[in-house]
């Protein structure tokens, strides 16, 4: 994990805004989490699942542990476009925060030699991706809960696609008014809210929703499609500025057992 962001450094690094603090606003410098750095894994059925479970747990949280306070969410997916999936999202202060943690991770020679054994043999996974997330100025800080749950909760993740950035302003703009408002009345109680920097379909928004489990999902999203309020903001949203989303993605996941955030 991370080799892959190290090696977009030279990318990342020609743009200054997300590097230097002085381009940061007031309201967002307060901010603890203000990146998120998705991560995930597609993996082959058979032995990869276990030996991906097996690294993160033993080696690469415990690493992070160390080196890094910000939070952490290991997700195993049950409804994706690819089984097995395993994801990854570790937040951060700044962007340049990714390569400082990078570096402390591979300077690690406990980490450093269990990455190295895990790539030994067998391929360790089919292929994977790495996203930097940006958290939006109405996005709520992930905390962990006083007490775990019983069980692992269900965690859905969500991405919507706009055309244009103008569409994806407005967007912003229903979320941040009244759409959020619904969603917690109705048990919709999203961790985080962010935008895609770097990764697929941009401009985007990317949040992700916590469920006891799938039978409380159904309700809260059908409490959400039935209730009034909603029908009328949408209503309206969509003759003020017309579909401000084009493409929807979803995939379920279930927290590992070793996840700080489950």
């Amino acid at each position: 994990m991370w080799r892959m962001i190290l090696d977009r450094r030279s990318f990342l690094s020609a743009v200054p805004a997300l590097l230097a603090p002085g381009a940061v606003s007031g309201a967002e410098a307060e901010r603890k989490t203000r990146f998120y750095v998705l991560e995930q894994f597609q993996l082959e059925q058979g032995p990869q699942t276990s030996r991906i479970h097996d690294f993160f747990s033993k080696a690469l949280l415990p690493a992070l542990d160390r080196i890094h306070s910000g939070p952490k969410i290991f997700l195993e997916a049950v409804a994706a476009p690819h089984l097995p999936l395993v994801t990854a999202m570790i937040g951060v202060e700044s962007a340049s925060q990714v390569w400082e943690i990078s570096q402390q991770l591979f300077a690690d020679k406990d980490f450093s030699g269990a990455f190295d054994q895990w790539e030994l043999g067998a391929e360790p996974y089919v292929t994977s991706s790495a996203t930097l997330l940006e958290a939006t100025a109405y996005s709520p800080e992930i905390v962990p809960p006083a007490r775990p749950p019983e069980s692992p909760r269900i965690f859905e993740l969500r991405t919507y696609h706009s055309p244009t950035a103008r569409q994806r302003r407005a967007l912003d703009a229903r979320f941040s008014g009244a759409e959020i408002k619904i969603f917690h009345r109705v048990g919709v109680h999203p961790v985080f809210y962010s935008s895609t920097v770097f990764g697929a379909n941009r401009p985007n928004l990317t949040y992700l929703i916590p469920f006891d489990n799938l039978a409380a999902r159904e309700k809260a999203w059908n409490a959400f499609g039935a209730d009034e309020e909603w029908i009328k903001v949408r209503k309206e949203s969509v003759e003020r500025d017309g579909q401000i989303t084009a493409v929807i993605d979803l995939s379920l996941h279930r927290a590992t057992a070793y996840s700080p955030v489950r």
